[in-house]
């Protein structure tokens, strides 16, 4: 087995999006700064309702998938198909925008604390323009399991541990994802396998925790994405404080992105089509 150590350091940047709610992006906060097979990384978390109150409205995707993990609060999904889902505490929606879909993500609650966040996870060409569709998970449907002072939870992927195979909430998919929200209690140490043929990173979003590479310690930065080096296995350890990150990971699909706002194609003629498509009402035809 070989420990997976820090390869770059991506810090969060503050900004806005939707109708201004507040956020932080790692992924994506340039188009030049992304680890395939994943687009964008935005954490949200504010109990000042001005902050989040405005919501995101009814906005087009194409060409990708969103991946939205609700640790707190209350959100309302609806698109054009006529789903409508309540994302709630510990939840999870899965999006595939495929060939289109124009939907509207809304706050439910006009106070306390709203924390969660949002993945893009690219399709790879062929998958592109597949019909849309979402799932919601609920928090009990998402498997856990503990080794340790550790506990993993498994929203997608596979893991082959000592005791067994766990599967994810999601599994399969080209890209073979894996995302797991990891809680570590002070001075505990967790060993997960990540396959070699994965790119993977780690976000420290609560507490203090290292990552144990050989006889060396990395303590990771909050609010970052920390991208790991090439290796079949991970080992983390929790600091003073308990601590909560993310892990997330996926086979590259190496192909050209170009994108243009909510639209994630392999070319400008399928950007300038999509454009054409949105403005004329065919998006999602």
């Amino acid at each position: 087995m070989t420990h997976r150590a820090l390869k770059q350091i991506i810090p969060a940047l503050e900004t806005s999006d939707g109708a201004g709610v507040k956020i932080k992006r790692s992924l994506g906060q340039r188009q030049s700064i992304r680890m395939d097979p994943f687009l964008m990384l935005d954490e949200f978390g504010s109990d000042q309702p001005q902050d989040y109150i405005a919501g995101f409205p009814a906005h087009p995707h194409r060409g990708f998938e969103t991946v939205t993990y609700m640790i707190e609060g209350h959100m309302l999904h609806e698109d054009h198909l006529g789903n409508r889902g309540n994302l709630r505490n510990g939840g999870v929606q899965w999006m595939t925008a495929g060939r289109g879909i124009v939907h509207s993500e809304m706050p439910q609650q006009e106070s306390g604390l709203m924390r969660g966040f949002q993945l893009w996870l690219n399709l790879p060409a062929a998958e592109k323009m597949k019909p849309a569709g979402y799932r919601d998970i609920q928090p009990e449907d998402i498997p856990a399991f503990s080794q340790g002072g550790a506990t993993v939870k498994l929203i997608a992927g596979e893991m082959t541990l000592s005791g067994g195979q766990v599967s994810g909430a999601v599994t399969g998919g080209s890209t073979d994802a894996i995302y797991a929200d990891i809680h570590l209690e002070p001075g505990s140490q967790l060993s997960l396998p990540v396959p070699a043929s994965h790119n993977a990173m780690l976000y420290l979003y609560e507490g203090d925790a290292e990552l144990i590479t050989g006889d060396e310690r990395t303590r990771l930065q909050p609010s970052a994405a920390s991208v790991l080096d090439d290796g079949d296995e991970l080992m983390l350890e929790g600091g003073t404080q308990p601590a909560r990150l993310l892990l997330i990971a996926g086979k590259p699909i190496g192909e050209p992105i170009v994108q243009y706002g909510p639209f994630v194609m392999n070319t400008r003629e399928e950007i300038e089509q999509t454009l054409r498509d949105y403005q004329s009402g065919h998006l999602t035809a």
